[in-house]
């Protein structure tokens, strides 16, 4: 093996460099991963556009990128297949130990801060964090497993009970997953929104009911008609902007759980706080996820979830500056970046 690769690496607002970096050198307790797809996140879109995200700002040129899936590339695991989780808890916080890894306040992230991310042909990464996949996984299915985990989390925080109502807004991929997830356990009626039609169309695909207007005064007529009334025992917002809030809280019948997992482009949300007093709602924050992964897999393994339709579109690592030029435009799905060809 070569002791050079690729890597792409963010040097400011917009400006991502394809350039040659030496191949990192395993730790204790790391493996060197060859890196087979990555996935562009909504996060990774923010560094990308803005320079940051939330009240973390680019200091320095950085890899960004956190789905991922590889090869191990040398010692007693080489040739298996995995996706990498992207979070490095302490593992001995209050909160690790309560298993909150994802709240862990020392937690390191791929591509986030100081820590370089996946958009790189090789990596270094701790081996507890390397979790097998079954080959019937495309490279690409398992990059998916880590927003697919997120929509997990965010669904666990739902508390959705069989038989309950649902609303998804947002018909991202984080979203699509809760459409799946919410259906897999017993959801009666999927409502979702979305402005771009592609996406409702997709949700309507993977299991979606009732595609809500968009519009904030037809959406509630919508939901009022649609539901008696009562509203949806559960709200998942997955969009990241005020008026997604807002539509999420409007649905949602008194005493549920609204659950926030988008990433606003500006570090505040903002909503009718009369409207969430009114009906004693229960917000839930997402940060991330937990311990997710082997459910994620056992989902898309069993063909419960189908994450290989939500990739639109796929790039070599030297076209990734025209990945997030896609991913930007929202034209699709999913954009996957491939820095090496899997196995």
């Amino acid at each position: 093996m070569d002791d050079q690769m690729l890597a792409a690496r963010l040097h400011g607002t917009g400006d991502l460099r394809v350039a040659s970096e030496p191949v990192p050198v395993p730790g204790e307790g790391e493996s060197l991963v060859r890196v087979t797809a990555v996935g562009i996140c909504g996060s990774d879109l923010h560094w990308y556009a803005e320079g940051g995200i939330g009240d973390v700002r680019l200091t320095r040129p950085v890899v960004v990128g956190h789905e991922a899936g590889g090869v191990i590339a040398a010692g007693p695991r080489a040739g298996q297949r995995v996706a990498i989780d992207p979070a490095v808890p302490c593992g001995h916080c209050e909160l690790c130990v309560a298993g909150h890894r994802n709240l862990c306040p020392t937690v390191g992230f791929l591509g986030h801060g100081l820590t370089d991310g996946a958009l790189r042909q090789y990596l270094a990464w701790p081996d507890h964090l390397l979790h097998p996949v079954p080959d019937a996984l495309s490279a690409a299915d398992v990059a998916m497993l880590e927003p697919l985990g997120v929509a997990i989390h965010a669904h666990d925080l739902g508390h959705q009970q069989v038989g309950d109502t649902v609303v998804v807004v947002g018909c991202g991929p984080i979203g699509l997953g809760l459409v799946q997830v919410a259906r897999a356990a017993g959801a009666t009626t999927v409502f979702v929104a979305d402005p771009l039609a592609h996406r409702t169309e997709a949700a309507l695909r993977l299991g979606a009911d009732v595609v809500l207007p968009h519009e904030p005064a037809a959406f509630a007529a919508a939901v009022a008609e649609r539901t008696g009334g009562r509203g949806v025992d559960v709200a998942f917002e997955a969009v990241g902007s005020d008026d997604g809030v807002g539509l999420a809280i409007e649905a949602a019948m008194p005493g549920a759980r609204v659950v926030l997992a988008g990433i606003p482009g500006v570090d505040s949300t903002t909503f009718t706080a009369s409207t969430a007093r009114r009906k004693g709602l229960t917000l839930a924050l997402v940060r991330r996820m937990k311990e997710v992964y082997p459910r994620a897999t056992a989902l898309v393994e069993r063909g419960t979830v189908d994450v290989r339709s939500m990739v639109t579109h796929t790039f070599g690592l030297a076209d990734t500056e025209k990945a997030f030029e896609v991913a930007h435009a929202r034209t699709g799905l999913k954009v996957v970046v491939t820095p090496t060809d899997d196995v």
